[in-house]
């Protein structure tokens, strides 16, 4: 039997499979239509801190069955599996976990935002909502 792996480790592992984006970036493709922002924190987060105008919002235990383009409980954004997927979280650790998942399920362009919602809120990137 194998060592446990540590999260710490596990984390490293899977973001290297895959590019993950920055808050800028990620805003830049989602103006463009070219990027799908997918908000994975839960409701008490999002009515604290607010939410990212036109990002879907799927609770993380959600995510795969709403996502995979061929599942019989997708959103119709989900249309197939070249969609780049940018998944965000609060702080960019869930959600590396969560764009890995994604992955698994042919989602090959899937990613997470680098620092996750809090970075995008740090950029001074759009926000509505939440606490003032």
């Amino acid at each position: 039997m194998s060592e446990p792996t540590g999260i710490d480790e596990l984390l490293e592992r899977v973001r290297a499979g895959y590019p993950r984006i920055e808050p800028r970036e990620a805003y830049d493709a989602a103006e463009a239509g070219a990027a799908l922002l997918v908000d994975i924190r839960y409701a008490a987060l999002r009515e604290r801190d607010g939410v990212i105008p036109g990002a879907l919002l799927v609770e993380r235990n959600e995510l795969e069955w709403r996502l995979d383009p061929r599942g019989s409980h997708r959103l119709p954004e989900a249309t197939g599996h070249d969609v780049q997927v940018v998944v965000v979280c609060n702080e960019g650790y869930a959600s590396s976990l969560a764009a890995e998942s994604l992955h698994r399920l042919g989602l090959h362009r899937a990613t997470d935002l680098v620092g996750g919602f809090q970075a995008w809120r740090a950029a001074g990137l759009p926000v509505t909502g939440g606490e003032q």
